[in-house]
């Protein structure tokens, strides 16, 4: 026996598919109110699946970065010692580290004093932050790179010296290519542009050189000889065993004065940020689900109020407090999921689309798009719950009565 004094029929069912029925037009039967309510739950949505595909595809990147470039590349540069002196390495130094058993390639580039201009009419102080540098013959092997057009330089007698630009060099230099006639300054000469590199991530200075041959600089530029980075290659699995020997196989008599790093830590690094700043924008993600949320329970809660005739009618036919609930909770899990699935399909487009203007693997989330989904059902049945409790217990007399 019911509170109103009616026995609820025991045989009152309610079908699945009238169950979804009712539900889908209680929930959109108000279209401004429940797009409201979905946009709610779909920027949440959106934002965390963006957020994890931009992450995931730019880690895709970073890891075929490094498959591409090879962890296996050590630098070896000068230290400082504890008095603040600058230890120059040797000139034997690549020669030396080459000896080491497990060393595969080995090259080197020594900075000069010389400046660039694009021509001699540009004035001196406008050097573009650019450095002129020496290199040895095997660099670009050595850095698994690529010219991206003309050739590499020529050890032969040439009618203008050549130079080969790295890509940010020939970008701020104005040179898009190496062609006929291209030609650079360098301290009161010009020099013919023979190849332009392709951008290397474990090699940024050399992105911002122009390469001369380790000949041209001694003669022309008054190069000392001795280099300023040196790039040892090494099978993978001795890459730490090769680190540990390097300062004292390239500078014997001061191996506390050489800097040893490993540029794909860099990028392992990069990584590891943006990771970091991934987690906190999840977190502010996760509080525009919360809002969401709190929409759709908002919108549950006044279509209660609203419908409370309807209610009422239901009770007198027959409906049990169990259809009413269950019917009410349908109906927010059904917002919840159509703003889940349009935040899920909004994330992956916006994800795709900046991992293909950046030239990023497209990577899609489907852990998070699942979860996601998962979790505004879950949102849904937790937002719907106190209006669904709160329809069921309406009486019907006073539901249609609009009293009490």
């Amino acid at each position: 026996m019911s509170r109103s004094g009616r026995a609820e029929s025991p045989s009152a069912v309610l079908r699945t598919n009238d169950l979804v029925r009712i539900a889908l037009r209680g929930a959109v039967g108000r279209p401004l109110r429940a797009v409201l309510s979905i946009l709610g739950i779909a920027i949440g949505v959106a934002a965390l699946v963006t957020i994890v595909g931009i992450s995931d595809a730019n880690r895709a990147h970073l890891n075929a970065q490094l498959a591409a470039l090879g962890p296996d590349l050590l630098s070896v540069s000068p230290g400082q010692t504890l008095d603040g002196k600058t230890v120059p390495l040797p000139e034997t130094a690549p020669a030396m580290i080459s000896r080491i058993a497990p060393v595969t390639k080995v090259a080197a580039i020594g900075t000069t004093k010389a400046t660039v201009y694009r021509t001699s009419l540009v004035p001196p102080g406008q050097t573009g932050g650019l450095s002129v540098a020496a290199t040895t013959t095997n660099l670009a092997a050595a850095l698994t790179t690529h010219l991206v057009s003309g050739r590499w330089l020529a050890g032969g007698s040439a009618p203008l010296p050549e130079v080969v630009l790295g890509a940010t060099a020939a970008q701020r230099l104005g040179i898009g290519a190496a062609y006929q006639g291209a030609r650079v300054y360098i301290s009161g000469h010009y020099y013919a542009v023979v190849g332009i590199l392709a951008p290397i991530p474990l090699a940024p200075e050399v992105d911002s050189s122009v390469l001369v041959s380790w000949n041209t600089a001694s003669a022309l530029l008054g190069f000392d000889g001795h280099p300023t980075t040196i790039y040892v290659r090494s099978h993978e699995s001795a890459v730490s065993e090769v680190r540990a020997v390097l300062a004292a196989t390239a500078t014997p008599a001061q191996p506390g004065g050489v800097s040893i790093s490993r540029p794909s830590d860099v990028l392992a690094a990069k990584a590891a940020t943006d990771s970091a700043l991934n987690s906190l924008i999840i977190v502010l993600a996760a509080i525009a689900l919360l809002v969401g949320g709190i929409g759709v329970a908002n919108t549950m809660i006044v279509a209660v109020l609203e419908r409370r005739q309807e209610i009422g009618l239901r009770r007198a036919l027959g409906a049990r407090k169990f259809h009413i609930t269950t019917q009410f909770l349908t109906e927010a899990s059904i917002l919840a999921l159509i703003g889940g699935c349009v935040g899920a399909a909004l994330g992956a487009a916006a994800a795709a689309g900046v991992a293909i203007e950046r030239g990023w693997p497209v990577v899609l989330p489907w852990t998070p798009l699942l979860g996601s989904l998962a979790t505004t059902a879950f949102i849904g049945l937790a937002a719907g719950l106190y209006p669904a409790v709160k329809a069921a217990r309406q009486q019907p007399t006073s539901a249609l009565t609009g009293s009490g």
